[in-house]
């Protein structure tokens, strides 16, 4: 009887497992069924539908549009020198400030009660540096009392020099023209030194990045004008004067070119705001150009899509040079021809299309 319990557990053991497999089995099969029952089944001689371009002669204008951001010429965060009491904040963002124009003042009661105690002070020595002066010509006192006198004036006098500089530093005030764009600090709130009160900016002036991929860095000369503008406001053409270009490449292999752009009279472009920098050179040489983005192939052998007869048609061509999103074609295309600019999704040599 055991043997019997034993050799069927066994057959369970083979037979379980293999079960388990032929189930699955059947089940992958039934998904690779019902899969491909679902998948898209590319018909080749249906029209493909693409946009489409027909090719003239025209002048080959080199056109380079290079974007960039606008910062301040100058920025500052304004703190004290001296700790104390904010007394009253005299500005809010935006508010447009001088050069000296108060900003913050602290609290000086204290050094002000100081201050007239020194000058208390200072009238009594004074009085008594006039009196030993008078005695000691006279021989009636020691010289020692006069000079002691004089150095307790002397003395008073840097104390109360000392008071009127820390008086004077608890009116903090603007160290260049500009407008107030961030307020860090409220009234009666304390004021410490290297704590940040506001933030002064100056945008009369703009500084005005752009990055250029080597092979186009030759076009910007320093110290040369160049048309610049800001994207919310593009109907306004400003000067750029370039200031710096850049002699290390940074991580995009471009080099940086800073402009210095003076700011509208009302101070329209702000810091941050994006902008261009436009080149316009054009030529009496004509040729064909085509948007780079129609050129296939590999990089030795250059193609596009002519269409012909309704078909796509697989073209080899040579491009002289490249002028950001355009190429010039300097064989292999001529005018009239039709190539596809848009709609490479299983496009292929020979395809049916249709041009939209």
């Amino acid at each position: 009887m055991n043997n019997k319990s034993s050799i069927f557990k066994k057959v369970l053991y083979v037979i379980i497992p293999l079960a388990i497999i032929a189930i699955v089995v059947i089940k992958l099969k039934n998904n690779k069924e019902i899969t491909q029952s679902k998948v898209y089944q590319y018909d080749k001689e249906e029209d493909i539908n693409v946009q489409a371009d027909t090719l003239k002669m025209q002048n080959i204008t080199a056109e380079y549009v290079y974007s960039g951001t606008f910062e301040p010429n100058k920025e500052t965060k304004i703190s004290t020198e001296i700790q104390g009491k904010i007394n009253v904040v005299l500005v809010d963002v935006g508010s447009v400030v001088s050069k000296g124009q108060p900003l913050v003042q602290l609290d000086n009661s204290l050094l002000k009660l100081q201050l007239q105690t020194i000058e208390v002070q200072i009238e009594g020595l004074e009085a008594d540096v006039n009196r030993y002066t008078i005695l000691a010509k006279a021989d009636a006192i020691q010289g020692v009392q006069l000079e002691k006198a004089e150095l307790g004036l002397k003395s008073a006098k840097v104390q109360r020099a000392t008071l009127l500089e820390q008086i004077n530093k608890t009116t903090i005030k603007a160290p260049f023209n500009g407008v107030v764009t961030a307020k860090l600090s409220d009234e009666g709130a304390f004021a410490a030194p290297g704590v940040p009160l506001l933030q002064i900016t100056d945008i009369t002036n703009l500084k005005f990045t752009v990055n250029v991929p080597e092979n186009e860095l030759s076009q910007f000369k320093l110290n040369q004008n160049y048309a610049v503008s800001a994207d919310a406001y593009s109907e306004i053409t400003l000067t750029g004067k370039a200031t710096m270009i850049g002699s290390k490449a940074n991580m995009g292999s471009s080099f940086p070119i800073q402009f210095s752009v003076n700011n509208t009279s009302d101070l329209k472009i702000k810091s941050g705001m994006f902008g261009k920098v436009n080149l316009k050179n054009e030529t009496q040489e004509q040729g064909i150009i085509i948007p780079a983005s129609s050129i296939v192939g590999t990089a030795n052998q250059q193609q596009v899509y002519l269409i012909k007869n309704g078909k796509a048609v697989l073209h080899n061509i040579t491009i002289s040079k490249k002028i950001q999103n355009k190429a010039v074609v300097s064989s292999g295309l001529n005018a009239g021809d039709v190539i596809v600019t848009n709609g490479f999704i299983n496009l292929f040599d020979g395809a049916n299309i249709t041009v939209k």
